[in-house]
């Protein structure tokens, strides 16, 4: 559940105040930040990606029922946000290293949008993701002994 919650996280961060960030600068700003910025992220996130996909598939092996398909249900969204990020994101990078190198295109906007429409949706998936872990955590909790001491009683 870790490695799925700070996934949903970076990119949520990302989404709330990365992108805001970069359109209220100027587009030479936003295009060095931004190349510079997806050099350090690549390895962290997609090391995250890795790990949110492996132990979410790894937790559904391990668990029965309800459990095993809400875990089997974050592995397929955690594996989403992942392609989104391969045939999407990434892909247009190389469009923003262009343009941080030379002049910015007419169609520019179009380009900027497709890549911000990508990161909406594969932020969505992982928080959705994270979001059935924290179920499978809620779900499965122990009932309390009888006799035990309850925390707030």
């Amino acid at each position: 559940m870790l490695a799925t919650g700070l996934l949903a996280g970076a990119f949520g961060y990302g989404a709330a105040n990365v992108i805001p960030t970069f359109r209220a600068v100027p587009m030479d700003v936003r295009l060095t930040f931004h190349t510079t910025m997806m050099k350090v992220n690549e390895p962290v996130m997609q090391s995250a990606m890795a790990l949110a996909i492996l132990t979410s598939f790894g937790l559904a092996v391990a668990a029965r029922g309800r459990s095993r398909r809400l875990a089997l249900g974050a592995g397929a969204l955690t594996l989403t946000a992942l392609l989104i990020t391969v045939l999407g994101n990434i892909p247009l990078h190389a469009h923003f290293r262009q343009w941080a190198a030379g002049a910015v295109p007419a169609g520019h906007a179009e380009i900027i949008q497709r890549w911000e429409l990508f990161h909406t949706l594969r932020t969505l998936a992982a928080l959705i993701a994270f979001a059935l872990l924290v179920a499978i955590a809620v779900l499965t909790r122990p009932a309390p002994r009888p006799g035990a001491l309850q925390v707030g009683s």
